[in-house]
């Protein structure tokens, strides 16, 4: 099991999208608070249909090496057999980023 290679599959928030992206490596970043991921996976296999959201995030991250994903916009990620296709997906509601600044009322004298 040794010669096993990893796969992981991020789904993240990102500016009202949801992206699902695959990875060879993802690890806890010394940045505190964010995850760190490595070597992306695009399927390069030649299909009839392109998919627009999979070429999208194809030129997103074609020159990235290294990511850092903030923790609070990660939503799961799975050690998976093999990749499938990355996509991006519209939210159906609105949700408001963690952490919210909420300041104090200040009292009327």
């Amino acid at each position: 099991m040794a010669n096993k290679k990893t796969i992981y599959k991020i789904i993240f928030l990102q500016l009202g999208e949801i992206y699902e992206i695959f990875a060879k490596q993802i690890y806890q970043s010394d940045m505190y608070g964010f995850i760190e991921v490595e070597e992306y996976i695009f399927n390069k296999n030649k299909q009839l249909v392109v998919d627009p959201s999979n070429e999208k995030l194809k030129n997103e991250f074609k020159s990235v090496e290294r990511s850092y994903l903030p923790i609070n916009a990660i939503i799961r990620i799975d050690e998976v057999a093999e990749s499938g296709e990355a996509k991006i997906k519209q939210t159906k509601n609105q949700v408001t980023p963690f952490p919210i600044n909420i300041q104090p009322q200040s009292k009327q004298d």
